[in-house]
């Protein structure tokens, strides 16, 4: 049991539990009151709940030193964790699909809250396609808004140096604990970004790099954004699942067209062919997004003076084919291809089906559909033919 005034430890065991994703821990909060009351609930309570006997038995007794590992973590100065119940945590993050449950940060939490333009594309982009992303990501800095993507080799990198060498900061989403570069010659890089702007991620201190972990990265990255940009992408990457999230949180996608005869433009015609706005000048974007911005800008000011009255005085390696027989041997994605039929259906009934959480199945289908396994449409998902 967590003791009766360790909020952050509550929040630790809660992120730990095996078999809780955020979907769960967001509703065990909301019915409880606190993550401290979830995490002491007991037994009984949590049984009748239907939470699993995997993450009964660690709330019941949680690992001690991992708990105290977390807890010299959080103190350390710039490390930052935020509720779904904290007043702090994002409000645009919060109105999105299936946000985190909790966030951790690595540098000045308040950018989150600020107008953010993701800018997101190719791991292995042209050179023109660098260069591109690099002129917007300083001109949109330059206008005020906060750049966002997702510390990953390419156009990520790029958008995130070209930000800093302007003299703004900028946020980066990872897959992996905040405390894990990934990939590890991005150390420097990280550690700028850390000092003038944040990275988060909703993982806990010490995860490392896993596959499933980047479609997770990637609706953050989609939730925390008032609009997504793609600069140059393939078909199959994760720039276009990223800019796909996008539009299903009612946020705006850019693209930014090219050579027909380079194939990294095929993702962003894609998009464009699909209704995403074609642009040509950072001008355009920030145009588009002044009015949700000044909103905002708005909701910004009125916390800020709410705490003021209070206090006195794109494509990654984590998404390479995977094969199909890796696939066969995991009984989740067993599991889940029975519960698929060629009828489309929604996520809720697939985890009906499956005893899967939301989260869970979510980065699944999103993996299962890079491979052309699954069809998605209207946010019902279905099974190809193999």
């Amino acid at each position: 049991m967590i003791g009766n005034h360790d909020l952050s430890a509550a929040w630790f065991a809660l992120l730990r539990a095996p078999g809780l994703g955020a979907t769960r821990i967001r509703g065990l909060v909301e019915h409880f009151g606190t993550a401290l009351e979830a995490a002491n609930a007991g037994t009984s309570r949590l049984r009748a709940l239907g939470v699993p006997e995997s993450a009964i038995a660690w709330l019941a007794a949680p690992d001690e030193a991992r708990i105290a590992a977390d807890l010299n973590w959080l103190a350390a100065p710039g490390h930052h964790l935020i509720g779904f119940d904290d007043p702090d945590y994002p409000a645009l993050l919060r109105r999105s699909p299936y946000p985190p449950a909790a966030l951790f940060v690595d540098g000045d939490p308040d950018w989150l809250w600020f107008a953010q333009i993701a800018i997101v594309g190719s791991r292995n982009p042209t050179e023109g396609g660098r260069a591109n992303a690099q002129d917007f990501s300083r001109a949109l800095a330059q206008s005020g808004l906060i750049v966002t993507s997702g510390l990953a080799e390419g156009i990520d990198a790029a958008a995130h140096r070209a930000a800093l060498e302007a003299g703004k900061p900028t946020v980066a989403v990872v897959a992996t604990g905040v405390d894990v570069v990934y990939p590890a010659k991005h150390r420097d890089l990280a550690d700028a970004i850390a000092a003038h702007g944040a990275i988060v991620s909703e993982f806990p201190p010490g995860t490392t790099a896993r596959r499933e972990q980047f479609p997770s990265r990637n609706r953050i990255i989609a939730g925390l954004s008032l609009g997504t940009m793609v600069v140059e992408a393939a078909l199959k990457s994760g720039a276009l699942i990223t800019a796909r999230q996008a539009a299903e949180a009612a946020r705006e996608v850019f693209a930014l067209p090219g050579s027909i005869h380079n194939p990294m433009a095929r993702g962003p015609h894609k998009l464009i062919r699909d209704g995403a706005h074609l642009v040509e000048t950072a001008q355009e974007i920030i145009e588009a997004l002044a009015p949700a911005a000044a909103q905002l800008a708005d909701a910004l000011r009125g916390r800020l003076e709410s705490e003021q009255a209070e206090t006195p005085g794109g494509d990654d390696p984590a998404f390479a084919s995977r094969s199909g027989s890796a696939a066969a041997e995991d009984a989740d994605y067993q599991a889940l291809l029975a519960a698929l039929g060629h009828d489309p259906v929604p996520i809720d009934t697939l985890a009906e089906r499956t005893g899967l959480t939301v989260q869970v199945l979510s980065s699944m289908l999103l993996l299962m559909e890079l491979d052309g396994r699954v069809a998605v449409s209207g946010g019902r998902y279905s099974r190809l033919q193999p």
